[in-house]
This record gives C-alpha cells, structure tokens and sequence, in this order.
C-alpha cells in the first residue's frame, strides 16, 4: 500500500512541475504585420511575447490566398487562386520571438492585366497554437 502511494504521489509531482513552464507564459502577438508585397510574394513580420523562458525557439507559420485580380478590381474565377503558407523556427529571447516569413504564390499564374492580391492571411505559433489575423486585401507595391 505504501509503495502504491509513494507511485501515485510521485506521477502527481511529476505532472505538477512539468505542467508549470506551460502555466507560465502567456503567448500572444503584439505585432503582425505586411511589411512587402511584390507581384507573387508576401512577407509578413512578426513579434510574439509572452514564451517564457523555458524554451530555445518556436515554431511560426503564415497562412493566406493568394488570387489573381482583374484590372476592375475582381476575383474573375474561382479558380485563379490558390492557398500558400511558409513556416520556420525562431529563437526566443527574454520571452519574445520577432521575425518574418514571405510567402510565394509559385502555382498562380496570373497573366497581365491581372494581378496577385493576398488575403486571409494568419500567422500562428504552432509551438503555443497562438495566432494573429491580418485583415485586408493586399497589393503588389504594399509597403507596410
């Protein structure tokens, strides 16, 4: 019986101090942002806080559709647009990781007049399953 609870008691602190670096942080974006759009590529910028110390590094990832735009400004097909992501691994430091990842649309094949616009782009912390949206439609030439 003693050797029971001596196992119970032992699994109860492991789970206690493995369960804490996780409590102690509180991971959120203060900052995420399109800094460029080029006529196929996106680089979207990043600073998360809240990591804590525990860890070396996180893993980012950024998320959006790209879509080919007429000269009226449209979306003429359904089809002329295509889901594009890019990831990496940042180092954390004092509690922050900052960054950027550009995105490219290699499989739209927009021909001119049309243009590739980025929309519903989301950058998440895969590490945390923290993420941040940034809303709006943007444009080759975009300068964040």
């Amino acid at each position: 019986m003693r050797r029971v609870a001596f196992v119970l008691g032992s699994l109860v602190t492991a789970v206690v101090v493995a369960a804490t670096p996780a409590l102690a942080t509180s991971a959120h974006f203060n900052v995420a942002q399109v800094t460029s759009v080029t006529s196929n590529s996106i680089t979207v910028s990043f600073k998360e806080a809240g990591l804590g110390n525990s860890l070396n590094s996180v893993n980012i990832s950024v998320a959006g559709t790209a879509e080919c735009i007429n000269g009226g400004s449209n979306h003429p097909k359904a089809v002329n647009k295509a889901a594009e992501s890019a990831s990496g691994t940042f180092n954390v430091s004092n509690g922050q990781a900052t960054g950027s990842l550009t995105m490219t649309a290699a499989n739209l094949n927009c021909s001119p007049p049309m243009t590739i616009a980025w929309t519903d782009l989301v950058v998440t912390d895969t590490t945390f399953s923290d993420s941040a949206s940034i809303p709006g439609t943007f444009f080759p030439g975009f300068t964040g």
